[in-house]
């Protein structure tokens, strides 16, 4: 059997999972009257722990996306230089964070594509602004969109590389 979280237990999880205090958490969700014995009353409730939990994993997902939508969008392409001029040693070691594609040719040379910088400041702006808004229904596509995003979903095959971005 599951319980219900009322909203205001909604409210307390969520601000819980910003500020990791108990207290200001139930004072600023509405529980006026002694927050301090009411935090501690809503963290040990199961149905409580668990929307903590759910929203905790939550907010790390959408933290890494938007670690890797920076490094996609500020991130540096020295090291796909260096591949396209020859150098094979320590491959290991490159940083080929930001290339979409490469390409070998019959004719030999070698074809560099790079993730669109600007999809990814797109992205990282949507992430960012649904974070501040507290809107769940902007935060979950946007965190869905950065996901498929990602993982090179199809539909948004489109967000790869550009003729623009080739080296």
């Amino acid at each position: 059997m599951t319980t219900k979280l009322t909203k205001k237990e909604k409210e307390f999880c969520s601000l819980y999972v910003k500020l990791r205090n108990a207290r200001e958490a139930a004072a600023l969700a509405g529980y006026k009257v002694m927050p301090q014995i009411n935090g501690i009353r809503l963290l040990s409730k199961e149905a409580v722990a668990k929307e903590i939990a759910r929203l905790s994993r939550l907010e790390s997902a959408v933290n890494e996306a938007a670690a890797g939508f920076r490094r996609l969008a500020f991130g540096s392409v020295s090291d796909a230089v260096r591949l396209l001029d020859g150098e094979r040693e320590n491959l290991e070691e490159m940083d080929l964070f930001s290339v979409s594609d490469i390409k070998i040719p019959k004719g030999g040379g070698m074809e560099i594509k790079f993730y669109d910088r600007q999809k990814a400041l797109e992205c990282l702006a949507q992430l960012e602004a649904s974070e501040s808004t507290g809107s769940a229904v902007p935060f979950y596509k946007a965190l869905e969109k950065s996901v498929d995003f990602l993982s090179g979903t199809p539909e948004y095959s489109s967000y790869g590389g550009d003729d623009s971005d080739e080296a």
